[in-house]
């Protein structure tokens, strides 16, 4: 049967029997730092299969990339303030890629393969772990009455640029400056501290951003992105709090993980589930998770408020949605869309450094104006009523008799304070709220 097969292909049965198979190429290579590790990708021109293993005396880390050749350059990485001291390459076996980092130090590696998705190609990554976060504090920090911690999440970041729109902007670079500016904002008010998750250009998991905020034992995580889609003319900001679904997969997904994750750190205090029984703790989760849901949505209305006087709302409440970094079952998580990246006009507002900051301190101002409404027990805050200067400012819908009734103050103590005669009042206005 064999022989009758070679006779009808005749010689393209052989041609088909030695055609070689195309080899991968490293067809880019990309570094970012981030705070605790530098992050290496080579973008590949297919998948293909890897192996790392380290050496000592000196310290190198070896990467042997299966039937692949380099079609990058590796001269030009920046290498300072990294633990990489050069990078070599060569062949390994005549078919394989073999790429060799010579360290300062020594370091915890990690790699592994991410598939094509979308603009993106088959990528390698590796990630070389040197520094550990140092968050111990003061005896006199962990004494005096603690500030209100406010986690802020730059979406997107290193090899995910996220969105992009007219002219190369990408969401990546935008939020991580409007993430900035609102750090600085939060940090001018009494009693508040802001810490960024994202401090530069790298990419952190979903789950690790929500990991940092709980790490933080923040009060608010705060997510920033620029929204997108396929028509253009589509625009507005936008606040999204978890959705029903969300908190109950990811009570049950903490449930059976709570050997590994036992304490619940919100910023106000802390719940232990290690002695509960199953059915307790299940109680104990709910509980916390509803309670967060609803100081979310409490927060995403107050920030929706304000960013409403300054830009147009794509929905004038605060949506829900399953969103995997507002998915935490102690601390209340909001997403901000500031915009739409790829509506031309919001796009150039977007990359504006004014109207970042625009955006940025009324963020600030509805995040502020919550918890000086609802502040955190054993907070600056809380122990200081009477020292904090409450503001308002003015959005659409607001009336000053609903102002009052929000701050628990008189119509007549509100009017008097901001020297107001009328209930006449404008879009953008700030008003002074008086003491309680």
């Amino acid at each position: 049967m064999k022989s009758v097969w070679r006779r009808l292909l005749g010689p393209m049965a052989m041609l088909v029997l030695t055609l070689p198979v195309q080899a991968v190429e490293v067809d880019g290579v990309r570094l970012w730092r981030a705070p605790d590790h530098t992050r290496l990708v080579f973008d590949l021109s297919g998948p293909a299969e890897h192996k790392l293993f380290t050496l000592s005396d000196p310290h190198r880390v070896v990467v042997d990339v299966a039937d692949t050749k380099l079609a990058a350059e590796l001269a030009g990485l920046e290498l300072d303030n990294t633990p990489i001291e050069r990078v070599r390459h060569g062949s390994h076996n005549k078919k394989d890629l073999r790429v060799v980092l010579d360290l300062k130090q020594a370091i915890n590696p990690r790699s592994f393969a991410l598939r094509r998705h979308e603009e993106l190609p088959d990528r390698l990554v590796i990630d070389l772990y040197d520094r550990v976060a140092n968050e111990e504090k003061s005896l006199e920090q962990v004494s005096r009455e603690r500030d209100i911690v406010i986690a802020i999440d730059a979406g997107h970041g290193g090899e995910d640029p996220g969105a992009s729109g007219p002219g190369g902007v990408r969401e990546k670079d935008v939020v991580l400056a409007i993430a900035r500016q609102l750090q600085k904002a939060i940090d001018g008010e009494r009693g508040f501290a802001a810490k960024l998750v994202r401090s530069g250009d790298y990419y952190i998991p979903l789950r690790g951003r929500v990991n940092k905020g709980r790490e933080m034992r923040a009060d608010l995580f705060v997510s920033i992105h620029a929204d997108a889609f396929t028509r253009k003319d589509a625009r507005g900001a936008g606040v999204y709090a978890v959705s029903s679904r969300g908190a109950t997969s990811e009570t049950a997904r903490f449930l059976a993980q709570r050997e590994n994750e036992s304490d619940l750190i919100g910023g106000a205090g802390s719940l232990s589930l290690d002695d509960k029984d199953d059915t307790l703790a299940g109680v104990l989760l709910d509980l916390s998770m509803t309670a967060t849901m609803n100081a979310s949505l409490d927060v995403g209305a107050s920030v929706l408020s304000q960013i409403g006087s300054i830009t147009h709302l794509h929905k004038k409440r605060v949506e829900q949605a399953n969103f995997s970094v507002l998915r935490s079952p102690d601390v209340p998580s909001i997403l901000v869309e500031t915009g739409f990246i790829t509506n031309p006009q919001e796009a150039r507002r977007l990359r504006d450094p004014m109207f970042q900051r625009k955006l940025a301190q009324k963020i600030s101002d509805g995040i502020v104006a919550h918890f000086t409404s609802r502040p955190p027990a054993g907070s600056w805050l809380a122990a200081n009523p009477n020292r904090a200067e409450r503001r308002h400012t003015i959005a659409r819908g607001d009336t000053l008799s609903a102002i009052a009734a929000r701050y628990n103050v008189t119509l007549s103590d509100l009017k008097k304070i901001n020297g107001i005669d009328t209930s006449v009042i404008r879009v953008g206005q700030t008003l002074t709220i008086p003491s309680g």
